[in-house]
């Protein structure tokens, strides 16, 4: 009887870690979806799991991050939102504004946390940005608003250029208004600018072959997740035809860009990885503002300048957070 009670309960005792392992609760997993290239979607992953990391979730021990980037081809965003939909993922997370307005598109229940360049209330994604109601909220990133500052400062560095170029991907929700407030900067500090769209790269070399045809003296390049994959090409071009150019991102810089102005991508990640583990915590994305940045970095490249004869202002170099020598 003894000997019968004690196979009885080692069985218990070898069955128990098996139900144990079977009733623990699976790890909430985050659908990531952006357009950009491998390496551009890694530098911002990794911010967005450090703001993740300070909200207590770190991939792989209590949270999973499913990754997925278009690379600039928007036709696969409709089936990677599709996906995580049916798997039914604990928050969305829209690098950008498109997987964004589909991820909204196709559910009403699982939160979805954006980074966008475009008015996220136009684009329909949020009833207002203090109060964004329903399962979206996330970031505006000021891209449109941040053209005119970029032609201040590329005309503080050139002040003869009087011919200016704009660099646009006319695909972007933000291509038209990018164009009419450049204009508008342009019109107010008295020099000419003609925008170029390109879509590919066949159509990057056709506009630069274009605007130099044209006259163009120096170049502002707006932020697109096209160029960012394209920026050696890009940064190639400009130094051929020794065209000023100044970037919407700090990544152009490395590949020898001259000058770059916008957002610091790091800064605005993390706190983008905040969000989402703030909605992994209970919280809903209706009761979370749109957040804007407040964080903008100025990068020169002073080796690019001395290759183009060019003498950086000493205001210029006052005014940067990093200078490249």
């Amino acid at each position: 009887m003894r000997r019968r009670q004690f196979i009885a309960g080692l069985g218990g005792a070898v069955a128990w870690p098996v139900v144990a392992r079977a009733q623990q609760p699976a790890i909430p997993v985050v659908g990531w979806v952006d357009p950009y290239s491998y390496e551009g979607s890694a530098l911002r992953l990794a911010a967005f799991r450090q703001g993740l990391s300070e909200m207590g979730y770190v991939e792989g021990r209590n949270v999973a991050i499913e990754s997925r980037s278009t690379m600039n081809q928007n036709d696969r965003i409709a089936g990677f939102v599709a996906e995580f939909v049916r798997r039914r993922v604990a928050v969305i997370a829209a690098a950008a504004g498109v997987p964004a307005v589909e991820g909204k598109r196709v559910t009403s229940t699982i939160p979805i946390v954006f980074a966008t360049a475009a008015d996220p209330i136009a684009m329909g994604l949020v009833s207002s940005l203090n109060r964004p109601g329903g399962n979206v909220t996330g970031f505006t990133s000021l891209l449109v608003e941040t053209g005119s500052k970029r032609l201040g400062l590329l005309r503080e560095l050139v002040p003869r250029a009087a011919r200016f170029a704009l660099l646009i991907d006319p695909i972007i929700p933000t291509a038209k208004s990018i164009i009419d407030e450049t204009q508008a900067a342009a019109s107010t500090i008295g020099v000419h600018i003609e925008s170029f769209a390109a879509g590919n790269n066949h159509e990057i070399d056709a506009a630069f072959a274009s605007l130099v045809q044209k006259g163009a003296e120096a170049l502002l390049v707006a932020a697109a997740a096209l160029f960012e994959g394209r920026r050696a090409q890009i940064t190639t071009l400009a130094a051929y035809h020794r065209l000023p150019a100044i970037y919407a991102e700090r990544e152009f810089i490395p590949v020898g860009g001259l000058m770059s102005y916008g957002v610091n991508w790091a800064e605005l990640f993390r706190q983008f990885g905040i969000y989402t583990g703030r909605i992994l915590n209970g919280e809903r994305p209706a009761d979370l503002p749109v957040m804007q940045p407040t964080k903008f970095d100025l990068v020169i490249n002073r080796q690019t300048a001395r290759v183009l004869g060019i003498q950086v202002p000493e205001t210029l170099l006052v005014q940067a957070d990093e200078v490249v020598e």
